[in-house]
């Protein structure tokens, strides 16, 4: 099976922190010698990251606003995808989490929870869409990659969260699709599917010191997760979420190529 160490260029799309940065420099140190390119809207951080492991010299940044407008967008993957043509795998790691309450329908703030679907899952679309042309172009010679970042929260949600976790339900589906569609093309769709994991994602909502008491450490998380997309599964959970996983999503990656087979 084709795996993340088959991989010579490797885009990292949210990689400023948590565990986009942490798969980032955990790909970086891969044997296989990978060039590693961290991506996201901060600037500042992307710079700090690259000044730090200067020395391997592999590992790049570029700016990028998942939430440009959709030509912008589309103009600024055309302009990666030309700086690096050897780029043979790309990681969608992006997101945000807000809470929302529905028995108080009027608190909810439907701009940020439009926000929060564009960031998680409309824009992943859009940029997946526009880096296809290239990776099928290049899965002609060679295994090319989609890594996208669903949630344990995809198979059975938080309440609290109902907007992300529709929103990583979204990415989970759209995930078993791609996968079936495109591996004639020779472009394999991977799906991460994180747990609880130790990340400044839940700062914004005062949640992080309660929640600390769960998690994984980002640590424990990147070192399972690594041992999976080594090994080339078809999609990679951890912690808590192998077993429900197992329990509510087996056989389905199968079910849809059977069925999709049959049109």
């Amino acid at each position: 099976m084709p795996s993340i160490s088959d991989c010579k260029c490797v885009l990292v799309i949210g990689s400023t922190g948590g565990i986009g940065r942490a798969l980032a420099l955990a790909i970086l140190d891969l044997p296989s010698k990978p060039t590693v390119i961290v991506c996201g809207r901060r600037k500042e951080r992307l710079e700090e990251l690259v000044a730090s492991h200067h020395a391997t010299g592999r590992l790049k940044s570029v700016t990028l606003d998942v939430l440009l407008e959709r030509n912008a967008l589309k103009s600024s993957i055309e302009e990666i995808v030309n700086t690096y043509p050897d780029l043979d795998a790309v990681l969608f790691s992006s997101g945000i989490q807000r809470g929302f309450n529905f028995t108080r329908p009027e608190t909810i703030d439907l701009d940020s929870l439009e926000r929060e679907l564009t960031t998680n899952y409309t824009s992943i679309v859009r940029m997946i869409t526009f880096f296809l042309p290239h990776l099928i172009k290049l899965g002609q010679g060679r295994p090319t990659f989609l890594y996208t970042v669903s949630s344990g929260l995809s198979i059975v949600p938080a309440a609290g969260v109902p907007g992300y976790c529709a929103t990583k339900a979204a990415i989970h589906s759209l995930s078993i699709s791609l996968a079936v569609q495109l591996k004639r093309k020779n472009v394999h769709v991977v799906e991460i599917i994180p747990p609880l994991v130790e990340s400044e994602l839940h700062d914004l909502e005062g949640s992080t010191e309660g929640l600390a008491r769960y998690w994984l450490t980002l640590e424990e998380y990147t070192k399972e997760t690594m041992e999976g997309l080594i090994r080339g599964d078809p999609y990679v959970p951890a912690g808590r979420v192998v077993e429900r996983h197992r329990k509510f999503e087996g056989g389905k990656l199968e079910a849809a190529a059977k069925m999709y087979g049959q049109f």
